[in-house]
């Protein structure tokens, strides 16, 4: 009973924290540190990913479907010479942004020099260690991009006003900001996901939105893209964990991960739709100050922790 009431918690920290811009690697490794909760492993993390994989098709389904019809047609236009990049339409342009974001998620698999590892197992190496600096630092920098992409969409929806008026038109009559994405705002934003991916405690969904939003994108736009393009990390993520488990034997409790799976896809599911109606009115800042707080406690115990060498919590020794 106790392995489904930590998988049902830890379900809830990766529904809620997967889209929620507060980082979901940075929770899960917090509450793993300060609760005392075992790290059920590579398999189980995977399989909580997934929950919230199933959430954001739910809300996205109708866009998912347009977007695999685009695919369909670009295929079938470049097989027979049609295709050119100029008459692309709206939903072709995101299917391509989005290959051309994904690009950068390659440089996980990159070796370290001198270390004999990849990029991924920094990342892996970071987030299991008995330190949790590295999330408390990667928290206040989740705080500044979010604060940077706050300010940065409140000047364009500024500007947009003043446009409006000037033709005349009533005060968001359009949205602020480009609908579409260029190859550019599609690699910034790629490579926002990768180093998220590196720091347990920055946001990938926080990176994400704020590197669009400071590129001019629009804020549903931004958004969006942001969550489409974290399905193929996602299922990639998956794949790779999946065989790592596989090589090494692992193996989970059925109950306890589908309690886990079920509690990750409703809470992600709530947690989609909150971020959503936040977004579209332009509310980041509790999400500002939330990690910023939180990374300045995180912080402050780590280097207490590093000198006592105890975590203050559970009065384990972390040394």
């Amino acid at each position: 009973m106790w392995e489904i009431l930590q998988a049902i918690l830890q379900g809830i920290v990766q529904g809620a924290t997967e889209f929620l811009p507060v980082s979901s690697s940075g929770h899960l490794s917090l509450t793993q540190h300060f609760l005392n909760v075992e790290d059920p492993g590579i398999l189980f993390d995977v399989m909580l990913h997934m929950g919230t994989l199933v959430a954001v098709c739910i809300v996205y389904y109708k866009l998912i479907f347009r977007l695999l019809k685009a695919f369909g047609k670009m295929v079938q236009k470049i097989f027979t010479g049609k295709f050119r990049w100029s008459q692309m339409n709206g939903d072709e342009n995101l299917v391509m942004m989005l290959i051309i974001g994904l690009i950068p998620l390659f440089l996980m698999f990159a070796p370290v020099p001198g270390t004999g590892m990849k990029v991924k197992d920094i990342a892996d190496l970071w987030a299991t260690d008995s330190s949790i600096l590295v999330e408390g630092i990667a928290l206040l920098v989740t705080s500044g991009l979010l604060l940077l992409a706050m300010l940065k969409s409140k000047k364009m929806s500024q500007q947009a006003e003043l446009r409006a008026k000037a033709r005349g038109e009533e005060a968001g009559a359009r949205p602020a900001g480009r609908k579409r994405f260029n190859p550019i705002d599609a690699v910034c934003v790629g490579l926002a996901q990768c180093v998220a991916a590196v720091f347990p405690g920055l946001s990938r969904s926080g990176s994400t939105l704020s590197v669009g939003l400071m590129r001019g994108i629009n804020r549903q736009t931004a958004l969006d893209y942001s969550f489409v393009l974290g399905i193929p990390a996602i299922l990639a993520a998956a794949l790779v964990s999946v065989k790592d488990a596989v090589q090494e034997g692992m193996t989970v409790d059925i109950l306890p991960m589908v309690a886990g799976v079920i509690t990750a896809a409703v809470v992600g599911f709530c947690a989609i739709k909150l971020l959503r109606w936040m977004i579209s009115s332009n509310k980041l800042l509790p999400f500002v100050i939330y990690t910023a707080v939180l990374g300045a406690i995180v912080v402050i115990i780590a280097i207490i922790e590093q000198n006592t060498g105890v975590n203050p919590l559970t009065g384990a020794k972390l040394f």
